[in-house]
C-alpha cells in the first residue's frame, strides 16, 4: 500500500474528527469564514496591539508601522461588525473616538500573540525558503 501524500492522511483524520460534530461539513467552511477575517493581513495585528487597553485611532495608527488610515478605518470596521471590537465615540469638541477588544475578541488576544511570535521567530527561516524556491 502506498503512502498517502503529505498533508492528506491529516486532512483525512480532520475531516473525520468533523464528523457527527454540529455542523459536520460546515465545519471547513466556518472555518475558512473565520480566518478570513482574522487572518487577513492587518486583524491580527490590529487584536494584538488592542490587546487589554483602550485606544484612539491615532494611537493605533502609530503602534501599526505600515498601515494606512484607510486600511485602519476598514480593519476597525470589519472587527466591530465581526464583533471582536467595540467602537466608542463621545460627544466632545473635538471629537474622541476609542477601541477595545470585546470579551470575543479578548479571547483572540493569546492566540494572536503567539502567530505574531511565531512569525517573527521564522521569518528568516521563510525568507530563504522563498528565496532558494525562486532560484529553482
Amino acid at each position: 500500500m502506498t503512502e498517502p501524500a503529505a498533508g492528506t492522511a491529516d486532512l483525512s483524520e480532520y475531516e473525520r474528527s468533523c464528523e457527527g460534530q454540529p455542523g459536520g461539513p460546515e465545519v471547513g467552511r466556518m472555518i475558512r469564514d473565520v480566518l478570513d477575517r482574522v487572518g487577513d493581513k492587518w486583524s491580527l495585528l490590529v487584536v494584538a496591539t488592542l490587546g487589554d487597553d483602550v485606544m484612539r485611532f491615532s494611537d493605533l495608527l502609530r503602534h501599526i508601522p505600515g498601515i494606512s488610515q484607510r486600511m485602519l478605518t476598514l480593519t476597525l470596521r470589519q472587527l466591530e461588525r465581526d464583533g471582536l471590537v467595540i467602537r466608542t465615540a463621545y460627544a466632545e469638541v473635538p471629537p474622541r473616538v476609542e477601541y477595545r477588544l470585546t470579551a470575543l475578541g479578548g479571547t483572540f488576544v493569546e492566540i494572536a500573540h503567539t502567530i505574531a511570535q511565531w512569525a517573527i521567530a521564522n521569518h528568516a527561516t521563510i525568507e530563504q525558503s522563498r528565496a532558494d524556491y525562486d532560484a529553482r
